[in-house]
């Protein structure tokens, strides 16, 4: 490597290039997998796009150029147009919402020039770049309610836009902005009582309302009389039990079969009941069960590649997209998937590590954004092959089939590779 070379790729974190390429290149191999046929004529797939493969191939080959533009780009460029980018990835979205094609049941795709594009994906680098930006401003003081209502809003907009479009499975993802507020000093009893709003959802769910509500009037009541000598103290603390007991009350009454029957599409709820075990329609629990049974006749060691029957055969939907964590496990049984899942653990782990040595608190937040969004794409997508989550259409990071998907975690993960690369400056 000459001295120009060496300088070129000055800084760049090669562990994290190396885990990229691997997972990318697992993601090739496997939708082939689940598209090859045995008459199939590759080489003429490829030139010609007629498989997914084929245009997954040309849309790493676009990756691999705008990874290249990004860490020719000098770092400086990002934290002034992070907000200008935010702004424009906003304006996608609602001009999504006026001229946007309907795909599979939703309403985010633009067609540009014959391709599809999903501007929802993008958003999410724009929200990390917005997001890092005014939680490094100077004017932040991130310990006010203010500051913390405000970096909520930043994350939550575009979610809100993007439920609109009725692809909910994005939405959620916003959410993963919330780790990243929790490592800037969000308080802790904001995730207890994230966490129990969880909980007082599935109890509602799960358990009849007028029985949940009995349950709450008897545990207030037994509350109020063990706390009698400290109400009789601090009567404000009598309000605190109440209002409590109101909202949980509320909460499970109205809140939540308001929402599963206003909110909700019908195959969202069906989707959520699968999950618990309270829907038993065959047509409700196809794909999840097929996905299943994919992963589990891997066994052990897997049945080898290209040799999976379920694969084969076509017996899961949306094998190359939601579903190619089945691919992988049918294939290469329990062990291939550990280590595949391992890739992943290690890469969140290098990011970790990459975001803690950041002199600037603008890189440091990005990198948490990237980690997080990858963690919530992994989480839910995993889960929800193994049935742990309902079907809600997340890809797996840089692994699943989608151009889209593809080069927005490659443009999330090289402008943290050249903000690290620039760690000794202080960006904001």
């Amino acid at each position: 490597m000459n001295r120009s070379q060496a300088k070129l790729t000055q800084g760049i974190d090669w562990p994290i290039v190396g885990l990229y390429l691997a997972l990318v290149i697992i993601g090739i191999m496997s939708i082939f997998a689940a598209e090859y046929r045995g008459d199939d004529n590759v080489w003429q797939n490829i030139i010609h796009l007629n498989k997914n493969y084929s245009r997954q191939i040309m849309w790493f080959g676009v990756s691999l150029v705008l990874a290249s533009i990004i860490w020719l780009t000098d770092s400086k460029f990002f934290t002034a147009t992070s907000n200008l980018l935010y702004a424009g990835g906003l304006l996608l979205l609602l001009l999504v919402l006026g001229i946007g094609k309907d795909v599979k049941g939703s309403h985010s795709w633009l067609v540009i020039g014959g391709f599809q594009f999903q501007p929802a994906e993008l958003t999410k680098l724009c929200t990390n770049l917005a997001l890092a930006k005014y939680l490094s401003s100077q004017e932040t003081d991130f310990t006010k309610l203010r500051s913390r209502l405000i970096a909520a809003a930043i994350a939550l907009i575009p979610a809100a836009i993007i439920i609109l479009q009725d692809e909910t499975g994005l939405a959620l993802v916003y959410f993963a902005f919330f780790l990243v507020m929790f490592r800037e000093g969000l308080p802790g009893i904001l995730l207890v009582i994230a966490f129990s709003g969880i909980v007082l959802v599935l109890s509602a769910l799960l358990v009849d309302k007028y029985v949940l509500f009995s349950i709450f009037s008897v545990i207030t009541a037994l509350v109020i009389y063990f706390m009698r000598r400290e109400i009789k103290r601090k009567r404000s603390r009598l309000l605190v039990i109440l209002g409590v007991y109101a909202f949980c009350s509320i909460f499970v009454m109205f809140v939540v079969p308001f929402a599963f029957t206003k909110v909700l599409k019908d195959y969202q709820v069906r989707r959520i009941e699968v999950m618990l075990g309270k829907e038993n329609d065959p047509k409700a629990t196809y794909n999840t069960r097929q996905s299943m049974i994919a992963i589990g006749s891997g066994g052990f060691w897997g049945k080898g590649y290209l040799k999976g029957t379920q694969t084969r055969f076509d017996f899961v939907p949306e094998q190359s997209t939601d579903f190619i964590f089945c691919t992988i496990g049918e294939d290469f049984g329990f062990i291939g998937s550990v280590i595949f899942i391992g890739l992943y653990v290690a890469l969140l782990f290098r990011i970790i590590f990459v975001a803690e040595r950041q002199r600037s608190t603008y890189s440091r937040v990005y990198a948490y954004g990237v980690a997080s969004i990858i963690f919530f794409h992994l989480a839910i997508n995993v889960s929800m092959t193994i049935g742990l989550a309902p079907v809600i259409g997340i890809p797996l990071p840089l692994v699943s089939y989608g151009g889209s998907s593809l080069m927005t975690f490659t443009m999330l993960i090289f402008i943290m590779l050249r903000l690290d690369a620039d760690r000794q400056m202080v960006l904001r």
